[in-house]
């Protein structure tokens, strides 16, 4: 049985989330923003409480809250929204500041504008892939619009100090976003404690559905509209807002908030075993902070083997990879950053823990890496 340790490409919806959805789809499918009659006051009341549901999970306000169909739009809204808004009011603020390891929905956009005249700055990272407060410091100053930073990185699992970039980033007037995809329902995150003016969410990375997330917005940031049409969303997102899916964003994230530390604690603890067994065949390399990253995340560079054959051999026993699901098979530019070579980097396990993750899918795991190893070291 093919065991899956990839709940960072994505997680499966959690029964419970899939029974909160079901009876918006048929049962209950009026248009939230048809108000007139009973079916659509009650959309728009599920809508509203939804909304409710992610404000509170990561300290937001509901007002704040702007649905989208996951963390990339969210962050295309963030990014081109505030440097559009900006350029509208003619601002002298157009500095753009971000790290290399942050995900392509970040850097992608972020490429995009600089292409259009706002000035971007791309901050390489420390060995363990951590950002260096001090370059950042000096990179942010009283041109800089926003400063952009993942929470958690997608690939190595690293915790960045949010507090820390949030607090420079108040002092010197630059708003802050943060891709939040991979941290929000598994590690604390308020936004108003750590300064964030602007966080993505993504349904499908903490057991919700797919085609669902959200941008929180910290009130008074202004945005300009990527999606024009029906005025949805306060006018910053155009379109019927999905009532089922939102429902379902909102039950994952009371779910996961639940046994978040639970989870947290027992799956750190799996995760410890793996690693201490993978380190033991020797030739092992951890990539990322030892202990700043997610209590579900590991990820392991494999030494003296060839990375396209290390995976052929695993995708027999495990559903791993070796970066982000986005990548399209390229060498990770995350792996990249920490200073590894293309070969070290194709020869890199990302294993990704979840809820359902048991002890025997770890000693599956232990089992295939280490028939993988021994194969392609004894081959010439």
């Amino acid at each position: 049985m093919l065991a899956y340790l990839d709940h960072h490409a994505t997680t499966p919806c959690d029964p419970a989330v899939v029974a909160a959805m079901a009876p918006w789809w048929n049962d209950h499918f009026g248009n939230p923003s048809s108000r007139l009659h009973r079916p659509s006051l009650e959309a728009a009341a599920a809508l509203e409480l939804a909304r409710s549901r992610v404000a509170a999970a990561v300290g937001g306000r509901a007002e704040g809250v702007i649905f989208t169909s996951g963390a990339t739009e969210a962050a295309n809204l963030a990014l081109k929204g505030v440097a559009e808004a900006a350029e509208e009011r003619r601002e002298r603020r157009r500095g753009l500041v971000t790290l290399a390891t942050e995900h392509r929905a970040v850097l992608d956009p972020l490429a995009w504008l600089a292409r259009r005249g706002f000035p971007l700055t791309v901050l390489p990272v420390q060995p363990d892939g951590l950002v260096d407060l001090e370059q950042l410091a000096a990179a942010v100053g009283p041109d800089t619009l926003l400063v952009s930073v993942m929470a958690a990185n997608n690939e190595i699992g690293v915790l960045q100090p949010l507090a820390a970039i949030g607090a420079l980033c108040r002092d010197r007037g630059a708003l802050f976003h943060c891709d939040g995809a991979q941290a929000v329902g598994h590690i604390p995150l308020a936004m108003e404690e750590l300064g964030i003016d602007l966080l993505g969410i993504s349904g499908h990375k903490l057991y919700g559905p797919k085609g669902v997330g959200a941008l929180v917005r910290r009130p008074g940031v202004a945005l300009a509209a990527q999606q024009h049409g029906g005025g949805q969303e306060g006018g910053l997102r155009a379109g019927t807002v999905p009532v089922p899916l939102v429902v379902g964003l909102g039950a994952a994230l009371e779910l996961a908030l639940a046994d978040r530390e639970a989870r947290a604690e027992r799956l750190g603890a799996l995760r410890d075993q793996l690693w201490e067994a993978l380190e033991a065949l020797g030739g092992m390399t951890l990539n990322g902070h030892p202990s700043a990253r997610l209590a579900h995340n590991l990820n392991v560079g494999v030494g003296g083997v060839d990375g396209t054959r290390l995976h052929q051999l695993l995708r027999r026993h495990l559903a791993v990879s070796s970066g982000s699901a986005c990548s399209q098979g390229s060498p990770s530019h995350v792996l990249a950053a920490l200073g590894r070579s293309r070969q070290e980097a194709a020869a890199s396990i990302r294993f990704g823990l979840g809820r359902a993750t048991q002890a025997a899918e770890v000693t599956a795991a232990i089992a295939a890496v280490d028939g993988a190893v021994a194969e392609l070291r004894r081959t010439p």
